[in-house]
C-alpha cells in the first residue's frame, strides 16, 4: 500500500512540475512576442516611402520613424512585404514573403537586430526566391544594422 501511493504522489508532483513548466514558458513567450502588423493604407506607405532605403540584390528595405499609434498597448512591428507582380507567379512571390516573414521573426527573437520605433517595408526582389534562408538571414540583419546605424 505505502508503495502504491508513493507512486501515485510522485506521478502527481511530476504533473504538477511540468504544468508549472508549461505554465512559465507560455508567459515568457507572451512577453517577448512582438506581433508582425502590415500597413494598410496607402498613405502610409506614402510616408515611409520618402524615407532612408538601404538595397541590395534580393531586397530593399524603407524605413521610417513610427507614425502609427498603438491603440491596445500590444508589442508591435509595423512592417509590409511587397513584391512587384514582374515576380513570378502568386506562389512564387507569395514564397518570397514567407521566407522575409520567417527571416524577420527570427531577427527579432535577437535582441536589437530590428528597432521596433521604426515602421518597415520590405520590396523583395526575384534572387530571393532562388536564395538561400541562412544567406537572406545573414544579409537582412546586417542590413536592418547598417539602417539603424545611420540616423534619419
Amino acid at each position: 500500500m505505502d508503495s502504491d501511493q508513493e507512486c501515485q504522489q510522485k506521478v502527481a508532483e511530476n504533473f504538477w512540475r511540468e504544468e508549472e513548466q508549461k505554465d512559465e514558458k507560455d508567459f515568457r513567450l507572451k512577453l517577448t512576442m512582438i506581433k508582425l502588423e502590415s500597413l494598410k493604407k496607402n498613405s502610409h506607405f506614402g510616408i515611409v516611402l520618402k524615407r532612408r532605403v538601404i538595397n541590395n540584390d534580393f531586397f530593399t528595405i524603407y524605413r521610417a520613424k513610427n507614425f502609427i499609434k498603438n491603440i491596445d498597448g500590444r508589442k508591435k512591428i509595423y512592417i509590409s512585404f511587397v513584391i512587384r507582380k514582374k515576380v513570378g507567379n502568386a506562389a512564387k512571390r507569395n514564397r518570397i514573403k514567407r521566407k522575409f516573414k520567417s527571416i524577420v521573426r527570427q531577427l527579432l527573437k535577437i535582441n536589437s537586430a530590428i528597432n521596433s520605433n521604426y515602421t518597415y517595408i520590405i520590396f523583395g526582389k526575384a534572387k530571393a526566391y532562388e536564395e538561400h534562408s541562412k544567406n537572406l538571414l545573414i544579409k537582412m540583419k546586417k542590413s536592418f544594422r547598417e539602417i539603424d546605424s545611420v540616423r534619419s
